[in-house]
């Protein structure tokens, strides 16, 4: 049975893990340290780390994957073949170059369309009607390699980041194992990326989420439900910052941009082609709560439409 290193660190991964232990010899796991989260901000593990332990599997954290000491490591589990799914850490060419079948990627979208850090908020900020896994191999270049398959997932209208990466990772959980036999097999050859039709989706910053409301309302609907749960849309209200979790469109047109009203006893705020209405918001420093009880406790949501 040929011989798997892992690597990857947040839930996305967890279901190739799984998969790849059942049907492979995994010989070890690389996640990212583990980090203060919380309000404690106690240490919590990566999930990778999680599983992998309770799957009885050697685990590695390296704070810098190009040590001496991490590569003596990888050298000693010499796999046929590392497996990458989100691990967080670009792999240098002497990582990429250990296994006799090279490093395979598991990512997140059609490539050649959104590489990078994050593509399935970028698919779904970007309004596309489809995303879906790719199986690379690994190269120099930021998600530049040959391509083994692609599978496509429909974009549903209800889909947040949260939805749209766990079904994205049970989709690319199966095509990994469907694919990774005949690969080693040597029965597939990968298949040159078109660059030309490359597009980017960078890591997300925290100030990105903050929402601009000369945007159409569809626009802003797509960042809230891009950002859920991380690192979350919001806009500024009361001196601090009001989170959308969840929000709706509803068109109008001879609005004020960024106008404070009320749909249907609800809360919503004004762009450039309709009303953003705000299904479920959190107030800093509470907890969240549908739109209707927050609108009943803000006494001044709608205090500049009686000026």
């Amino acid at each position: 049975m040929k011989k798997v290193v892992f690597m990857g660190s947040p839930d996305f991964a967890i279901p190739s893990l799984v998969r790849l232990a059942e049907e492979f010899s995994v010989v070890g796991v690389v996640t990212q340290p583990d980090k203060p989260a919380g309000r404690g901000r106690k240490l919590a593990p990566p999930p990778v780390k999680v599983k992998a332990l309770e799957l009885g599997l050697p685990v590695i954290q390296p704070r810098k994957l190009k040590s001496e000491e991490v590569f003596e490591q990888l050298q000693a589990w010499a796999p046929d073949v590392i497996v990458v799914a989100a691990y967080g850490k670009i792999l240098r060419q002497n990582v990429l170059d250990l296994p006799k079948f090279g490093c395979i990627n598991v990512h997140a979208s059609l490539l050649p369309r959104w590489r990078g850090a994050s593509p399935i908020q970028a698919s779904i900020l970007h309004g596309d009607e489809k995303s879906g896994v790719s199986i690379m191999k690994m190269e120099a270049g930021l998600d530049t390699g040959p391509v083994l398959c692609v599978r496509e997932a429909e974009i549903l209208p209800e889909d947040t980041g949260e939805s749209l990466t766990l079904r994205l990772a049970e989709i690319g959980a199966a095509l990994l194992v469907e694919v990774l036999s005949d690969y080693l097999a040597g029965e597939i050859e990968p298949q040159k990326q078109n660059d030309a039709l490359a597009t980017y989706a960078p890591m997300i910053k925290k100030q990105e989420g903050k929402l601009d409301f000369a945007l159409t309302a569809e626009a802003c609907d797509r960042k809230v439900r891009a950002f859920y749960p991380w690192p979350g849309a919001y806009f500024d209200w009361e001196g601090g910052r009001l989170k959308v979790h969840q929000a709706h469109v509803v068109p109008a047109e001879g609005l004020t941009i960024g106008q404070r009203g009320e749909i249907s006893k609800m809360p919503a705020v004004a762009a450039s082609n309709g009303w953003l209405v705000l299904d479920e918001v959190q107030p800093q420093g509470k907890k969240a709560m549908p739109g209707k009880v927050f609108l009943n406790g803000a006494r001044r949501w709608l205090e500049s439409e009686r000026k």
